[in-house]
């Protein structure tokens, strides 16, 4: 049986990726490999974090009691988490489950990309804005499906050359949904769609962090 760091787990809106909107069971892990100068969930990060500790079988049990049918496993890193792929798996086993797991981009994903069907990445590939550009496993990017996501989270134009960089690159329009996401109160999202339409962006889209608009952006639980 695996033993799961779990910081938070509740309901809410999917806030970024393809189901943006829709109701969803999140898992948040404690603990991450990376330290993005924007991320939002840093006190999850630190070792002094609380947390309780869960077994898949009662991850499983909760996401069940609440009725609702998407997953996202999110951090922190999920895939740091030891025998996540145990995790990953049993909800697998679900059909009526779409599991999303949420990954920063500086972890092999080579031992979890196929475990099920109805199990998809959303792959963050961290820009020079971040500060963990340096920290990218680029293999991942022959690894993902069509049914994937690449988002990369903008704070300015020399993110948005990097993006575009990327994406050219690894000719991702064509291979999986594509992203971009504003860092929150960095950048304007006017200036993101001018910088697609300045250069022919076809197929990339814009995303807003949706419930940093609806809540409180510090909020937790949601």
């Amino acid at each position: 049986m695996g033993k799961f760091k779990v910081v938070e787990k509740f309901i809410s809106i999917n806030g970024e990726g393809r189901c943006a909107g829709e109701l969803a069971a999140f898992i948040r892990f404690a603990g991450c490999n990376l330290n993005c100068s924007y991320c939002d969930t840093k006190w999850a990060n630190e070792p002094s974090a609380p947390y309780e500790i869960l077994s898949e079988e009662e991850i499983y049990a909760y996401i069940k009691e609440q009725g609702v049918n998407n997953v996202t496993l999110t951090g922190g890193e999920p895939l740091l988490q030891e025998n996540i792929g145990r995790l990953i798996k049993l909800l697998s086993k679900d059909k009526d489950l779409r599991i999303e797991l949420e990954t920063n981009g500086a972890v092999a994903m080579d031992d979890f990309i196929n475990i099920g069907e109805n199990v998809t990445f959303t792959l963050d590939y961290k820009l020079p804005g971040s500060k963990m550009n340096h920290m990218m496993v680029m293999e991942n990017y022959d690894l993902i499906r069509d049914n994937d996501t690449v988002k990369f989270v903008v704070s300015g134009r020399e993110d948005l050359d990097k993006a575009r960089e990327i994406i050219e690159e690894y000719n991702l329009t064509d291979r999986v949904a594509v992203y971009l996401s504003s860092s929150f109160g960095v950048i304007k999202p006017e200036d993101i769609v001018n910088y697609m339409m300045e250069h022919n962006m076809n197929k990339v889209k814009l995303q807003l962090q949706m419930h940093k608009y609806i809540w409180d952006p510090n909020r937790k639980g949601v």
